[in-house]
């Protein structure tokens, strides 16, 4: 059946990848709060429906960083993605290239920087993570340099993992040795196309960037164990002062959702924020993106391009995200669905679904380009019950007037 929105995709995906991948996407962080709030927030914004506009031209081009894009979206980075399709984070770089978006790499990736250049010499965007081995993070610039990335995001919400319990339920973390190998050996037998094309002629099935630092251990289990050992919780903001001064190309800083933290990337030389939550897969019961968003946009006064991430499912969404502060949108969990689905073929058919619930949105908000997108095609705010300090933050800086056990809840629809 052809896919005709992102919940298409996504059960297409559980229904091709082994659990364990598949759950290492659509999970959370401890009950999962954040995760459904990014979702439920976004599309509580209700929007203005206009009438008796010219809407038969409609331009949806953006400009980031000086770079004009097809749309204002593009695929975020996502760890892992590459073991969703054979050689996936090729094949998704060839897609965004094809449909005009960018593609940020993540560090955690299955196919490294120099495998994605050769598949596709349109430059990308590279995620960086700050490791404990300093040497690693001089490495990485240095490779990202030589592959002419047109941009560096750094993540700075993840110090420490989060704990994310489905992935203990489906055995990718916390089962080490012989049992943990053989259950996950028994979910990839349980989908045999995935077990064909990717666990077979999708080797090898090493973390491409990271494999020189995990030297022979590289596989799942001592991938997990890794980025628990590895993961620096030392890190701060004369880091980044670091990096910036190593990195003469546009800087993203990712994970940003407090507007004093918004204001100090701008004093430390950031060209670009995220405002994220890691897709609700750090810190539960942080605020949901949407909420964040106007305080974090009216706090850095247009000074930094304001990029948007967490529970964006449809072309609406995005403008809804637009629409509250963001001048761009990142797209996760969305893709790799997609990519999980269908490979390549799945994400340009993503991209697709999305431009035209993009242009369908716009045309009956009377938006015929993107700069008419702002608060004032929005109907009603939500009120998200926002800290006494958020609320005079949004005040002061506004720009514009029943439960279920912790992993069963997801594991069972």
């Amino acid at each position: 059946m052809k896919a005709v929105c992102i919940e298409d995709f996504r059960r297409q995906a559980r229904k091709r990848l082994p659990p364990f991948l598949f759950h290492y996407i659509d999970g959370g962080a401890y009950d999962e709060q954040t995760y459904r709030e990014n979702d439920q927030d976004l599309q509580r914004v209700r929007l203005r429906q206009r009438v008796l506009k010219d809407v038969s031209v409609i331009d949806k081009t953006s400009t980031v960083f000086g770079q004009e894009y097809a749309l204002p979206f593009g695929l975020g980075p996502v760890g892992l993605a590459g073991m969703n399709a054979r050689r996936g984070e090729t094949q998704a770089a060839r897609a965004a290239a094809n449909s005009g978006i960018p593609f940020c790499l993540s560090t955690v990736s299955a196919c490294a920087l120099e495998e994605v250049v050769a598949a596709d010499p349109t430059p990308f965007w590279f995620q960086l993570y700050i490791m404990r081995d300093r040497s690693f993070l001089n490495e990485m610039l240095d490779k990202a340099t030589a592959a002419q990335c047109s941009a560096l995001m750094v993540t700075v919400d993840m110090p420490v993992p989060g704990l994310r319990r489905r992935d203990y339920s489906t055995a990718l973390a916390g089962a080490p040795g012989v049992l943990g190998t053989m259950r996950r050996f028994a979910q990839s037998a349980s989908r045999p196309q995935w077990a064909w094309d990717v666990g077979l002629r999708g080797q090898p099935h090493t973390l491409g960037n990271v494999a020189p630092l995990l030297g022979r251990k590289s596989g799942l289990e001592d991938f997990m164990a890794w980025m628990g050992a590895n993961f620096d919780p030392t890190v701060t903001w004369s880091d980044i002062e670091y990096i910036r001064s190593r990195w003469s190309g546009p800087l993203i800083l990712k994970g940003i959702l407090d507007a004093e933290d918004a204001i100090t990337a701008k004093q430390v030389g950031a060209d670009g924020i995220v405002v994220s939550n890691h897709g609700g897969r750090q810190l539960d019961g942080v605020p949901s993106t949407i909420q964040s968003l106007p305080v974090v946009a009216a706090a850095v006064q247009g000074d930094l391009t304001v990029m948007f991430d967490g529970g964006v499912r449809s072309g609406l969404d995005i403008v809804r995200a637009l629409a509250m502060g963001a001048d761009f949108v990142l797209l996760g969990r969305a893709w790799a669905y997609a990519l999980g689905a269908a490979g390549q073929v799945g994400i340009e058919r993503m991209v697709e679904v999305l431009q035209s619930e993009m242009q369908i949105a716009m045309a009956l908000t009377g938006c015929t380009k993107l700069s008419d997108i702002g608060r004032d095609i929005i109907s009603s705010e939500p009120d998200y019950g926002m800290s006494p300090t958020l609320e005079l933050q949004a005040t002061s800086k506004r720009r514009h007037s029943g439960q279920t056990s912790c992993s069963e809840r997801e594991m069972q629809t």
